[in-house]
């Protein structure tokens, strides 16, 4: 379902502009879920001096700017993730937000550890992270700027296309996915575009632009 740019469709707000906390669901995804409401409280005690950015990223013009980095290296625990999405074992693929401008944008990263059970079939003798996971948990990070934007009708938000998805590496156990998402747009409080990228230790995994609607 393309997203166009139209005279009715909300843009991200400008950056410094406040964003309220407010309850959202949002479901994407095998196994589609909606999130619960709830909200994070920022951790303290981040090292003096710590800078914030918004810069895009230098590799490619095409992703998503930096998110802000919070007052401390855990944004949102993974107890607080678990507070604002409804997603539970074996489908929490979000292990704690490192940093995070609400609403707009959201850096997270994901663990990925041999005793998960994708790996018992992919593949036997050489454990490759499905790429359908990878997807999901850039699209959980997706979920977790959702739940912050203001005014959103409650209800389930499901995936409503794919665009420009590339997989540009394996992912095995061992690896930390760290997810940076950028939200897009949102159109008329019920369709909506986030862009988002994977990395490990730098190197690009898997990057492109997620679509969801709400289902009545």
């Amino acid at each position: 379902m393309p997203l166009t740019d139209s005279a009715d469709q909300a843009q991200v707000p400008a950056p410094g502009s406040p964003s309220p906390l407010v309850s959202g669901s949002f479901g994407l995804g095998a196994g589609t879920v909606g999130l619960g409401a709830g909200t994070g409280a920022p951790g303290a005690g981040a090292p003096a001096g710590q800078a914030t950015t918004d810069a895009a990223l230098a590799a490619d013009p095409g992703t998503p700017t930096a998110p802000v980095v919070g007052p401390a290296g855990a944004v949102l625990s993974c107890e607080q993730i678990l507070g604002l999405l409804p997603h539970r074992y074996p489908f929490a693929l979000v292990d704690r937000v490192i940093a995070h401008d609400p609403g707009k944008s959201a850096e997270a990263i994901k663990n990925v550890t041999f005793n998960e059970p994708q790996f018992q079939g992919h593949f036997p003798g050489r454990p490759l992270m499905p790429g359908v996971l990878i997807v999901e948990a850039m699209a959980q990070v997706g979920g977790l700027i959702v739940t912050q934007m203001p005014d959103l009708p409650k209800g389930l938000f499901v995936f409503a296309g794919i665009d420009g998805v590339r997989f540009r590496r394996p992912v095995v156990p061992g690896d930390q996915l760290r997810i940076r998402c950028e939200l897009i747009s949102i159109k008329r409080k019920r369709f909506g575009k986030v862009r988002a990228q994977a990395t490990v230790e730098g190197e690009l995994v898997c990057s492109g632009e997620l679509m969801f609607s709400l289902v009545d």
